[in-house]
């Protein structure tokens, strides 16, 4: 596929087609897949820029299927829920989910979504390519690459990092030892200031907490620093 593909898995032929339409207006080229079983056929064959993933399909949940992709896949994904359902949207974007959009949507806000998930994916670490070859990052006992959007932790076992993570975990490594806060964590990884962003920047934090476990007694490396931000604590050297 193209790197402007975009998957639509959506049950709804009224909202996937006119969706589709939209996107391919936008010069994307968009595929629908009407359930989970349909579309973890098309991804064995293709690899799409971004995927939009409504919950509510039939058979399998829109959530079963995501973390079962994400146990494998990075590609970035919106989630499209019918409801405003907080509990349905921090645990996607606790499994992994680049962002969501809530029923009914305006198209043009999707695209602004869309658009900012891709961008973030694109250029998750070109600000510290400062030589020819890939920029590699270490930190206490593990070895970040932008890049491949993985760490390496203390067991050697690679830890593998979705776009969002990469963002944010280049943007601590960048500002070490400086305290930042939520506002500027958006403004310089997504953008846009909304209720939804800070939410986000919470759950990356505690998502990256998870696969930063160190063997050293009581070190954390992300610290909370109430009403001002975080921290990212430990000394970082490019390798």
């Amino acid at each position: 596929m193209t790197d402007n593909s975009i998957l639509i898995i959506e049950d709804d032929q009224e909202i996937s087609c006119s969706l589709a339409a939209f996107l391919r207006s936008k010069g994307y080229a968009p595929a629908i897949c009407e359930s989970a079983e349909f579309a973890r056929l098309w991804l064995k064959k293709n690899t799409p820029a971004l995927i939009l993933l409504d919950l509510m399909l039939p058979g399998e949940s829109g959530l079963d299927f995501f973390q079962r992709l994400r146990a494998t896949d990075n590609t970035p994904v919106i989630m499209v829920t019918a409801l405003d359902d907080p509990i349905d949207n921090v645990v996607g974007l606790e499994l992994g989910a680049d962002d969501y959009v809530v029923k009914p949507f305006d198209l043009n806000v999707l695209l602004a979504r869309i658009r900012a998930v891709m961008r973030r994916f694109d250029n998750a670490a070109p600000a510290v390519k400062k030589n020819p070859g890939e920029p590699v990052l270490e930190f206490s006992e593990f070895t970040f690459y932008p890049l491949r959007r993985y760490v390496r932790g203390p067991d050697n076992v690679r830890r593998t990092l979705t776009a969002s993570e990469t963002d944010l975990l280049l943007v601590l490594c960048q500002h070490a030892k400086k305290v930042i806060s939520r506002e500027d964590l958006i403004e310089l990884t997504r953008g846009d200031i909304t209720s939804t962003s800070m939410r986000s920047i919470d759950l990356l934090i505690s998502r990256l907490r998870r696969k930063l476990v160190s063997n050293i007694p009581d070190e954390e490396f992300i610290q909370t620093l109430r009403s001002n931000g975080y921290m990212f604590r430990p000394n970082v050297r490019s390798l």
